[in-house]
């Protein structure tokens, strides 16, 4: 970027902007989760499902992790996802001692209905934005994303 930037550069600035952003991010979600009542599923069970979609096959152990809750509570959700025929358990093909949980193509199906939900809905709001603000907000995606890129990252160091 060039030129000067209207905002001081300050741990008070950096801690006010994160404040702002983090509280704009959950109160979207919770925002566009509505659209997910159409699911049927509960959030627990639709996050382990979306993790399994666009995670793919993983141990029950790096689902739980990844959910950032207990083995037993994950074995629960993948019980009733498996149930629901969302999921299914399948044996590594290198060892089979390790069992992985597989998003079904019902289950995808599912995430793939719920995401273009809460784009859609999400986008209809943004119909109504000046270009200008879609433009920044257009930029402003891009930036998070390459924090989001930053902090995963420093996760696995």
């Amino acid at each position: 970027m060039t030129g000067k930037s209207a905002i001081p550069n300050n741990p008070s600035t950096h801690l006010a902007i994160a404040d702002r952003v983090h509280s704009a991010a959950i109160h979207l979600l919770r925002q566009l989760r509505r659209a997910d009542d159409a699911t049927g599923l509960s959030a627990p069970r639709l996050s382990a499902l979306s993790v399994a979609v666009f995670a793919g096959p993983l141990t029950l152990g790096a689902l739980a992790a990844a959910e950032q809750v207990r083995p037993p509570t994950m074995s629960r959700l993948v019980d009733a996802l498996e149930r629901g025929g969302l999921v299914e358990r399948e044996r590594d093909e290198v060892d089979a001692r390790l069992i992985r949980i597989r998003a079904t193509k019902k289950g995808v199906s599912v995430m793939r209905r719920g995401r273009a939900r809460r784009v859609a809905r999400l986008a209809a709001q943004l119909k109504l934005l000046q270009p200008a603000h879609l433009v920044t907000l257009g930029q402003a995606a891009a930036i998070l994303d390459s924090v989001v890129a930053e902090l995963a990252a420093h996760r696995t160091q």
